[in-house]
């Protein structure tokens, strides 16, 4: 099946939004047997639409979209998809209903040009969106399917994951290709080269390699007529990767270093606290993105001056001896927020976030530190001098260097 995707609206054209929508559906449609010939931005232009949309139909088996399915005059979607399949819309009073009663839950009164997301083509049906005023349409005519889902991620992926994805495999008949991501850290791609290259340079099972902010990914993916043999093939490539390189490998999958170690500080009935000057609190809000992170996370200090961090404990004459960017002050600051908030880890993080040197230290220079009970994890890192890379870099590495500290000392693997 060869499949198209449209990421809908004038914020995504003008750049005022970033189009994640397409690359995470376009990650997900290989597993289903689906090949990916086209990804398409389109501005909120009913003409322009309706081409794309006949254009589509004529080159591909399915279309997907994401946006456009507001209430709003410049929501435009499903005019488009009503024109290019030469269908009338018509209000279906049932789901004007459901709108009514989702705004009367919320105190309001359901504006007039909601109705508008009630539309229906005969040749489509609705697609629940138990998260917003938006249902999806899943249209089909002539073996051809559009498929259109509102535009925000929090809306888009359960409809995707409850309804849409199954529906597709029921579908799926061509080949399926599986995939699988190894996500290690501490080794340079190069040396990773080295060790694995046997398996790379083969076409299926396909192995690649990545350098991402977390790490240096491994894929294997592999192709067949069935998911079971291409996880099969799988099997052996991942079984080598595992007996080579098993104490750099922190995840798997979509997994984020924070989804990695929340479930084992969980499971261990561990508390962790943290304390951060460079990174500007990327690092709490990494950990929170768990819903259940209030299970093992204490809290944290976000502490950007010398000030901030001696009135939470680190010692003055830390400070003063070994300036506020050193291990020393990295590690002062783990004991501190880990005595303070009384928690069995502790991480510390000291470093130049720029623009300019600080103690004439140079820009993307850090120091982390972990400490638990009975061990300490200490380590420099140099990071290229770009803010948002820094932060990013240095809270990844410290939750992926937490939990190989955890699982050493008798953790979950």
């Amino acid at each position: 099946m060869k499949a198209e995707i449209f990421s809908i609206g004038h914020e995504l054209l003008m750049g005022e939004l970033t189009d994640t929508n397409s690359s995470w559906i376009a990650a997900r449609l290989p597993a289903l047997g689906i090949q990916v010939q086209w990804v398409s931005i389109i501005g909120d232009d009913q003409q322009m639409l309706t081409e794309a949309f006949a254009r589509g139909l004529e080159r591909s088996d399915l279309i997907i979209t994401t946006g456009g399915l507001g209430p709003t005059q410049d929501d435009l979607t499903r005019e488009a998809v009503a024109g290019a399949m030469g269908e009338t819309p018509v209000v279906q009073d049932e789901v004007v209903q459901n709108l009514e009663r989702y705004f009367q839950g919320r105190g309001q009164v359901m504006p007039s040009h909601n109705i508008k997301q009630a539309l229906l083509i005969p040749s489509a049906r609705f697609i629940t969106n138990r998260n917003g005023t938006a249902p999806g349409w899943w249209t089909e005519r002539d073996g051809k399917i559009i498929i259109n889902m509102p535009g925000p991620p929090g809306e888009m992926h359960p409809i995707w994951e409850e309804e849409v994805e199954p529906k597709l495999l029921e579908l799926a008949d061509d080949e399926v290709t599986i995939t699988r991501n190894i996500k290690t850290m501490g080794m340079s791609e190069g040396a990773i080269d080295e060790i694995v290259g046997e398996f790379f340079g083969k076409e299926n099972p396909y192995l690649g390699i990545y350098s991402k902010a977390d790490g240096i990914h491994l894929r294997i993916i592999a192709r067949s007529r069935d998911a079971a043999t291409a996880k099969t093939m799988i099997q052996p490539v991942e079984e080598a990767i595992h007996q080579r390189l098993g104490e750099f490998i922190w995840g798997y999958d979509d997994e984020t270093p924070e989804q990695a170690i929340g479930p084992i500080l969980k499971e261990r009935g561990l508390t962790l606290a943290t304390m951060e000057s460079c990174t500007g609190g990327y690092l709490a809000n990494s950990i929170t993105e768990r819903p259940d992170s209030a299970e093992y996370y204490k809290g944290g200090v976000m502490a950007y001056s010398d000030a901030i961090m001696a009135s939470n404990g680190v010692p003055k004459e830390t400070i003063e001896n070994h300036g506020v960017v050193s291990q020393e002050t990295a590690t002062a600051m783990a004991n501190a927020v880990r005595d303070s908030l009384n928690a069995d880890y502790g991480i510390g993080i000291a470093g130049v976030l720029g623009p300019s040197e600080v103690e004439g230290k140079p820009v993307g220079l850090a120091y982390v530190a972990i400490v638990g009970s009975d061990s300490v994890k200490e380590f420099e890192l140099r990071v290229p001098p770009r803010r948002v890379v820094i932060k990013r870099r240095l809270a990844n590495q410290a939750l992926i260097e937490l939990r190989k500290l955890v699982v050493a000392s008798g953790g979950a693997s």
